[in-house]
Order: structure tokens, then sequence, then C-alpha cells
């Protein structure tokens, strides 16, 4: 049997890494799962994330296919972002990443901290 290729090396595969390790490309993906907004909608629903990084996200998946994005002809523009199917296709398993996210997260944070601890106390 072949042996696998990593996964970084699969058509795509480091764009999708890229994309993922982006700080906001998963909360902007999941805020659009749940239907078309605009600008501010999404900047009032992503707590903390500044209009420039918000801007970048929105570009980054825009050029990705991951999001469309449509502008108005009207004064102020009106502009409105919503997923693409490509960007719908990529939720289920951002989905599941959330969930298990939940489920494992405290585990997560205690393994480090133990590690951590542990490591300290061989150093030190």
């Amino acid at each position: 049997m072949p042996a696998a290729i990593p996964y970084h090396e699969t058509p795509g595969g480091a764009v999708v890494v890229d994309l993922l390790a982006d700080k906001w490309t998963i909360p902007a993906l999941r805020c659009l799962s749940k239907g078309t907004k605009r600008t501010g909608e999404l900047k009032r629903e992503l707590s903390g994330v500044s209009q420039k990084m918000l801007t970048q996200t929105l570009r980054n998946l825009v050029e990705h296919g991951l999001v469309s994005k449509r502008i108005y002809p009207v004064v102020p523009p009106r502009v409105e972002y919503r997923l693409t199917e490509l960007g719908v296709s990529m939720n289920g398993p951002l989905s599941e990443m959330c969930r298990w996210t939940e489920r494992n997260g405290d585990a997560l944070k205690r393994a480090y901290a133990e590690y951590r601890a542990g490591n300290k106390k061989v150093r030190g």
C-alpha cells in the first residue's frame, strides 16, 4: 500500500491550513452560515475584530471562493456577504470541529497546563 501523502502536500491542503489558521476565518464562516450579513452586522457579531482584520478576512474568503460579496449601487454603499456553495460545504466539517472543541477544549487546556507544569519541574 502506498504511503499517505502529507496533508499539506495534497492539492489545496496548504491553502486550507492557511485559511483556517487565521484567527477570524472560522468565526466569520460560522457567522455567515446563519445567512447573508452586511459588514456592520458581521463586525457586531464578531466581537473583538477590528475593521481592518474583518476587511482582510472577508477579502481572503471572497478571493478563495468561500464567500460572495454583493455591492449595491446606492449611497451610502451597501455591501452584503454570503457563503458560496463551497463555503456552505466547508461549514459541515467546521461545525463538527466546533462541537469537538466544545466537548474537549477543557481537556486540551488541562493537558497543556499539566505538560507545562511537568516540564518546569524537569528543567528546574
